[in-house]
């Protein structure tokens, strides 16, 4: 039914504004470049102001760059208005037409294309058939519940058949359970389809289980472009490592190098780490280590003084100090450990593989 998913490919874009309180300019967007496969969903991730939903609408149209050039398969864009583009947006905010029903709001775009009324029919029939609105053709949307007025929002820009498919935070207006439940539905649909799809967001779990690729912004520039294993075991930067879910992080003194191994220490403990190259012996570097590959023990690595104890349900949360470093550890299925309470005193024990230089 679909057409052939569309690269995205971004060279130097820069987007230029102006700051309302102080009038100077600043660089929302700084001298990006991106190349987006075919059929990948690749999510741009990153807090507030980092440049992430401006990039977006450079893509979408809805902005022009101030210097750069934005290619949708091989044709340049720069100068094509939002709606002579191969995209479709799923907005934030659904931009629903209120007095349309469910049938008109996705048949909307298909009919300023002025197609066949038997072709409008069963294309609509089919999108609201995948997203699971068979049957509420007729409803008016303001009969609908957040997650269903979503649903529509998702089948009229599918319905356009897109080469790229873009995404502003679709999901941050439902509640927790029905975010999880759309986002896995958002992924299913691209992966049957076969869409490109980009997708902006500052949620890291939804970054995390819907992304090919994803692509951390910082300050209007790209920080890591990564699976995002890569970006969770490999961050390039504190910033990422912290950004990307919970991160300990300690200072270690490099002691040097051998057949691609790192070898340091932190207060006298040997540790041993992937080397990532050109790093000066003697020099104090900080490693990160993930909450989850931490456990306690009454023999170990690392001794420590448990500072807070608390039972998750799927794990127990510790709070520890080890010298003058506070550690983070999340001991999952506590049911069948020692539980270590406040005050007592434990090892911490994990693999050199858990360890990662920044």
């Amino acid at each position: 039914m679909h057409k052939e998913p569309k690269g995205v490919r971004l060279l130097n874009i820069t987007k230029i504004y102006r700051d309302p309180k102080t009038k100077k300019d600043f660089p929302a967007v700084d001298n990006i470049s991106l190349d987006i496969e075919p059929g990948s969903f690749v999510t741009i991730l990153g807090p507030s102001g980092c440049g992430k939903t401006t990039t977006l609408r450079i893509i979408a149209g809805f902005e022009s760059p101030d210097t750069g050039e934005i290619y949708i398969g091989d044709e340049a864009v720069n100068a094509l208005t939002p709606n002579k583009r191969d995209t479709a947006m799923v907005f934030q905010s659904y931009a629903l037409l209120p007095h349309y029903n469910v049938f008109d709001n996705v048949a909307y775009g298909l009919r300023i294309r002025k197609l066949p009324k038997d072709d409008i029919r069963a294309s609509v029939m089919a999108m609201l058939d995948m997203v699971k609105l068979n049957g509420m053709e007729e409803r008016m949307t303001n009969q609908l519940s957040g997650g269903q007025q979503q649903r529509v929002a998702l089948a009229r820009a599918l319905v356009m058949q897109p080469g790229v498919l873009l995404f502003d935070e679709p999901l941050s207006n439902l509640d927790a359970k029905l975010r999880v439940n759309m986002r896995n539905e958002i992924r299913n649909i691209q992966r049957t389809l076969g869409l490109t799809a980009i997708y902006v967001t500052h949620d890291q779990a939804e970054a995390m289980s819907l992304s090919d690729q994803i692509v951390i912004m910082e300050n209007g520039k790209i920080a890591q472009i990564g699976s995002p294993r890569d970006i969770y075991y490999r961050p390039n930067s504190e910033f990422i490592a912290d950004f990307i879910g919970e991160a300990n992080f300690l200072k270690v003194i490099i002691e040097g190098e051998q057949n691609g191994r790192l070898k340091a220490s932190f207060d006298g403990i040997p540790l041993e780490m992937e080397s990532p190259g050109n790093v000066e012996q003697g020099s104090e570097r900080k490693i990160v280590i993930r909450p989850e590959s931490i456990r306690l023990q009454d023999t170990g690595r690392i001794p420590c003084k448990v500072i807070v104890s608390t039972f998750m349900g799927s794990y127990q949360y510790y709070q520890v100090m080890t010298d003058d470093t506070m550690v983070i550890i999340t001991d999952y299925n506590p049911r069948s450990r020692k539980i270590y309470q406040a005050g007592e005193r434990a090892w911490m024990m994990f693999d050199d593989s858990a360890l990662h230089i920044l």
